[in-house]
């Protein structure tokens, strides 16, 4: 019987040959974390949230009840456009399918698109897959991720059979999109739902008070090199505040020696230590009444980071930072031209 990779994952963890969807399982579990499953996810692993009672029963049995999901394979071909990025697009499939449009499914992302992307760029699909209901969700175990795994932990492994579902498995549902044809600008997800996505363009006139760059879905590495570019030699817009929160201490010291902090620093930004930051309504950048905000965070819903009168756009490290700069919601390509003009005029070029 042809298998998905969830089947396959939980047919083995359950000792069993086989398994079909909706069928329950008893399945070994082999770590389990207070949170950010979605690291998990993109290295092929069934990593999957789950509450304070049912971790109290994985502490004492080390084992797990599951209903085997449907999968939804979703293939992405062609090429993303400038300025277009994974946020891009795993926001726009979410605003496609919806906020229950994938709920207790496993989700596979693949096809080219997928398989150029960074391993950084994938754990961005997987983390934002929850936002449509996923039970789970998995990107290609190929030579990109094998070589992560091998530089990063010793882990080596070799795509094949065993982390790949099999040919001629059943899904739920097909999913193919072109993604230069789908996206031809970056996408935003605007208040109060993440699903609720729209092209930048049809935005309009939308001043921001703050910005924010970091947490789980987008603080890695090449998300501040993204930020950094877009922000060197230029300045935070007056009414505006720019948060960067690296994801790790490891990042953060990276991204000090490159130096990007000096580039956030020298625009105006503040540079926070690692954590989850506003992202969660705690500290480090919580919205008063009135207040609009841009952030690479994941989730905007009433009350989120702060005021339940205040405004969440979600949108890529480009957007949030090309945004800083304006004081409002501004495609980066705007703030890069409009700089590099004025530059060409100032005394200092001629």
């Amino acid at each position: 019987m042809a298998m998905t990779l969830a089947e396959k994952i939980l047919a083995r963890a359950s000792g069993r040959e086989t398994v079909a969807p909706d069928e329950i399982v008893v399945a070994v579990v082999d770590l389990a974390m207070s949170h950010e499953n979605a690291d998990l996810v993109r290295n092929g692993a069934f990593a999957t949230g789950i509450g304070a009672t049912e971790m109290a029963g994985v502490w004492t049995e080390g084992r797990l009840w599951f209903k085997i999901p449907s999968t939804i394979r979703i293939e992405v071909a062609g090429e993303l456009r400038p300025w277009v990025s994974a946020k891009d697009l795993i926001l726009f499939i979410v605003g496609r399918l919806g906020a229950d449009g994938a709920d207790y499914r496993a989700v596979e992302f693949d096809g080219p698109v997928i398989r150029r992307m960074t391993v950084a760029s994938r754990m961005v699909l997987a983390n934002l897959a929850m936002e449509m209901g996923a039970k789970v969700a998995f990107t290609p175990v190929d030579e990109t991720l094998c070589a992560y795994l091998a530089e990063r932990a010793g882990e080596r492994l070799v795509p094949g059979d065993r982390y790949a579902p099999d040919p001629g498995a059943g899904y739920e549902r097909m999913l193919e999109i072109d993604a230069g044809a789908a996206l031809d600008e970056p996408q935003v997800a605007c208040p109060h739902a993440v699903d609720n996505v729209k092209p930048l363009s049809a935005l309009g006139e939308v001043p921001v008070d703050q910005a924010v760059v970091g947490s789980c879905t987008n603080g890695r590495l090449e998300d501040l090199a993204v930020a950094a570019r877009v922000l060197e030699g230029r300045r935070v817009h007056p009414r505006t505040r720019l948060l960067v929160i690296p994801a790790s201490q490891q990042i953060y010291r990276e991204a000090m020696r490159l130096g990007y902090l000096e580039t956030f620093i020298a625009a105006g930004a503040m540079v926070n230590p690692p954590g989850c930051g506003p992202c969660v309504g705690g500290h480090q950048g919580i919205l008063a009444a009135g207040e609009a905000c841009i952030s690479t965070t994941n989730r905007n819903f009433i009350g989120r980071m702060g005021s339940k009168d205040s405004q969440v756009y979600l949108a890529s490290p480009a957007v949030v930072a090309a945004s800083a700069v304006a004081g409002r919601i501004v495609h980066p390509e705007t703030i890069c031209e409009e700089t590099a003009h004025e530059r060409e005029l100032s005394p200092a070029a001629r």
